[in-house]
């Protein structure tokens, strides 16, 4: 369940300016001040009166608050071609990281390389580290890169295989001895590198991890929770339509959970949809391993 700082974009589907905000580390005010003063983008209005940011736009509001934090000024990036603003934004993320080599053999679809890339910042790093400072910069990355057309799908896919097949090696082998989590993502949702990381920090953290997979049937991870019996079960998803298709079957989860079982969810479709799910009796996000126990 990915908090604020692991937020991963999606790049098929639009954001609210909340959503923005999250994803790139600018205020509202500070994103509506630059559509005004220097229009940098123009995020279409929907019939409600809200902006929907396409995430190409997310991707170039990224390299933005990027170079801003280093020093540059607004008013001169929004002057300059978008082309440019992009590639110094990437150079300046790939300085000093391990991203540069393993975005290259993105690009190349040089697997073998990427497998071994992969394999040995797992290992220099731990499974924690590598899900922090690896997984998740990567997949904003290569997320980015998508959503602006510099990489094609197939390149996207590559990476997420890899990435994927290393997480759940990492979070096979280390099961330690404490409370034990269910989890899944929800139906209809296949996007796992957010909640695959987080798990990843909540297993360092003593949680014994078992992972039921993406896209599965509410009634399913419910059904494995009774045979498994964990201190809580937990659900994410990365899009607010797929947390509400399932907002009927998630609403009868808490009550039909084993005795002291807690319910948790999080992901960045959730928020939109928090009062409502807490009203039904879960947890949102890494609060729900905050208050229990670790025994």
């Amino acid at each position: 369940m990915p908090t604020t700082s692991t937020a991963v974009p999606r790049p098929d589907r639009t954001y609210e300016i909340h959503e923005v905000a999250e994803l790139t580390g600018l205020a509202p005010a500070r994103l509506r001040a630059w559509e005004r003063r220097y229009e940098v983008v123009r995020p279409r209005r929907m019939p409600n009166g809200y902006r929907a940011y396409s995430a190409d736009q997310v991707a170039l509001l990224r390299a933005y608050a990027r170079l801003i934090d280093s020093g540059e000024r607004i008013g001169d990036l929004a002057a300059r071609p978008r082309e440019d603003v992009l590639a110094q934004a990437e150079a300046r993320a790939l300085d000093g990281s391990p991203q540069a080599a393993l975005l290259e053999a993105v690009r190349t679809f040089d697997r073998e390389r990427l497998e071994g890339l992969v394999a040995q910042q797992l290992a220099l790093r731990g499974l924690r580290a590598f899900a922090e400072e690896v997984v998740l910069p990567l997949a904003q990355s290569v997320g980015d890169l998508w959503a602006l057309g510099k990489i094609p799908i197939a390149a996207e896919h590559l990476a997420s295989e890899v990435v994927l097949h290393a997480l759940k090696g990492g979070l096979r082998m280390s099961r330690g001895t404490g409370p034990l989590v269910v989890c899944g993502c929800l139906s209809g949702e296949r996007h796992e590198w957010g909640f695959l990381a987080t798990l990843a920090v909540l297993q360092e953290d003593g949680w014994r991890i078992h992972y039921l997979g993406a896209d599965l049937p509410v009634e399913e991870v419910i059904e494995a929770a009774w045979q498994l019996s964990p201190r809580c079960v937990a659900f994410s998803s990365s899009d607010p339509s797929i947390v509400r298709a399932n907002l009927p079957a998630l609403a009868a989860v808490p009550g039909k959970l084993p005795p002291h079982t807690i319910a948790a969810i999080g992901g960045g479709g959730v928020e939109p949809h928090a009062r409502a799910l807490r009203g039904y009796g879960f947890r949102i996000g890494l609060e729900a391993f905050a208050r229990a126990t670790l025994r």
